[in-house]
């Protein structure tokens, strides 16, 4: 299908009618023209720089390897992770503005109250009771991809759709810089510089940049976080002490093998490396208000052993309550809630390095792990009937992700490729006990990495693997972080896969965070076209001042 006919298709079929879309649609036709930058990635990292580039005059392309913007920011992560509201500036703050002026309207309020929701989630949101900022961190997702279109629009870039970049051959180098890329449908792009901000790191990687993937060890970077970490045990805690589930098929019957996605008792030793991720997942947008409520239904490829473990553990603890124990609700604008710890643990390992196929059956393994485990906890008779009534009360919103079949477009992808550069971000620099030097923007979320496996210990308990969570104070991250080395790449930029340690990544992740660092990458791209530099080159003093003249927040309290 021509170009011309995809973008028409879909404007025929989808939500793009209204005049913002349509505009965009029509903009994004231009995909053979030369461009001074080229955003590879439609994540929030990926719509910050975009904007930054057209609002500095310069003709930018932001490709998007689905029909949306934004990533997980407008795909049901909308329960922002933000421990310090000060510390986010630029872009980033204007996005959080926007959708605290959206919300101001009582148009946007369809079925419940404004002051009722505030009081509700004070803890997220409440500068919405402090207007000294005017910046609201909870929302709904069809929302905030609103404002990001406009956003995107108001600067002049061209946005092209559903483009990938071509897998194997699909980065043309002239020397150390890249000339221009192919997607898999034959289109090619060229620019002057490159923004690689995806969540996988894809251009980065086929751009000969080094890069790490997996858990390092701890004696790489002198850390104490990283590497394997064996967890707690999933039981109960009884008299007699902790009370293990049985992580067999057949209960009792170790010949009968292990369940599911349990590894038996791993020949590692306590903060080595590999190659394992933290968990993935949707957050999946929910409702109880019935005029907007879709039931949830058994998906096509439910497997009920996926949640054996959590039957055998409500067997021995009937009382464990639904939410935050066995999911996480917050509540969003409008009855509905950003639906978290969905987490389908060790059945992404083979994602970061997988071609398309391997990722779309990993996504799909994803889609059908949330919508099985919601069915699960409000059907399964092995549900205590406390749990499966309060579940029953909660299904899909209808007016979220209308062209998806109301399901999020985009898979969590917590952490994949990390870039190697010349500065690695590490443990010591969350800490405090090490300050990056030439500052970007500033990492404001605490230690916090997600189950990485679930594993049976040499007594035969059953333990999770992998996670951590620690308070750090807000510190500075590097530009020699978010560029590659300059023998390996001059004219790429990388604000998602950026250069970090296992530990320091799972701080560093957060989505305003990325918006930061998009428009930080943008400014040093566009300075290096200005100047006719390297972005190795860009003098740091010249970036800097630029930054603080567009609200970008460079130093901690």
């Amino acid at each position: 299908m021509k170009l011309e006919n995809q973008f028409m298709f879909r404007f025929k079929t989808s939500r793009f009618r209204n005049s913002i879309f349509v505009a965009l649609i029509f903009l994004s036709l231009g995909t053979y023209a030369q461009y001074d930058i080229c955003v590879y990635g439609e994540t929030s990292a990926g719509v910050t720089a975009a904007v930054q580039a057209g609002r500095m005059g310069k003709n930018v392309v932001l490709i998007s390897n689905t029909n949306h913007v934004g990533g997980t920011t407008t795909s049901g992560l909308t329960a922002t992770d933000i421990n310090s509201h000060l510390s986010i500036g630029g872009l980033s703050r204007e996005f959080y503005q926007r959708i605290y002026q959206y919300y101001l309207h009582p148009a946007a309020w369809k079925n419940q109250d404004r002051e009722e929701y505030f009081e509700s989630i004070v803890k997220r949101v409440f500068q919405g009771k402090r207007d000294s900022l005017s910046m609201q961190w909870v929302y709904e997702s069809h929302v905030a991809e609103d404002i990001m279109r406009t956003m995107l629009l108001e600067a002049g870039v061209q946005v092209v759709f559903n483009q990938r970049l071509d897998l194997d051959n699909g980065v043309f180098k002239n020397g150390k810089s890249i000339e221009r890329i192919k997607m898999e449908t034959g289109e090619e792009y060229t620019a002057q510089v490159f923004i690689d901000a995806t969540y996988e790191g894809d251009l980065m990687a086929k751009a000969g940049v080094s890069y790490a993937y997996g858990r390092d060890s701890n004696k790489d970077f002198k850390e104490t976080y990283n590497g394997f970490r064996m967890n707690d045990i999933i039981g109960v805690q009884s008299e007699s002490g902790e009370i293990s589930v049985d992580p067999y098929l057949r209960e009792g019957d170790p010949s009968s093998g292990l369940l599911p996605f349990i590894e038996n008792n791993p020949d590692i030793k306590p903060g080595s490396a590999d190659k394992r991720m933290q968990s993935y997942c949707y957050r999946l947008t929910l409702t109880d208000d019935p005029n907007n409520m879709r039931p949830i239904e058994k998906p096509e490829n439910y497997n009920s052993f996926w949640y054996e473990v959590q039957a055998r553990q409500l067997k021995l603890d009937p009382n464990i309550p639904l939410r935050k124990k066995l999911i996480t609700l917050t509540p969003m604008p409008n009855r509905k809630t950003d639906t978290n710890h969905l987490d389908f643990v060790g059945a992404n390992y083979d994602y970061t390095e997988g071609d398309y196929e391997t990722r779309e059956k990993i996504a799909q393994m994803h889609k059908d792990y949330a919508l099985g485990k919601l069915w699960f906890l409000g059907n399964d008779p092995r549900v205590p009937e406390n749990i499966r009534e309060e579940m029953q009360n909660w299904g899909l919103a209808k007016d979220e992700f209308i062209d998806n079949d109301n399901f999020p477009h985009q898979l969590y992808v917590r952490e994949a490729r990390r870039m190697m550069s010349d500065y690695v971000m590490t443990e010591h620099n969350c800490k405090g006990n090490e300050v990056a030097p030439e500052s970007v923007g500033l990492a404001t979320y605490w230690l916090d990495c997600h189950y990485v496996s679930t594993v049976v210990d040499e007594k035969g308990q059953l333990r999770r693997e992998g996670t951590y969570w620690m308070g750090t104070p807000n510190y500075p991250i590097s530009y020699q972080s978010i560029r590659p080395k300059k023998n390996e790449c001059d004219n790429l930029l990388v604000p998602v896969c950026l250069s970090a340690s296992h530990v320091a990544f799972g701080s560093i992740r957060m989505e305003p965070v990325y918006m930061v660092l998009g428009q930080s990458a943008a400014t040093a791209a566009v300075l290096s076209i200005e100047n006719g530099q390297s972005v190795q080159d860009v003098p740091y003093e010249q970036l800097e001042e630029r930054l603080i003249q567009d609200g970008q927040i460079l130093r901690r309290d």
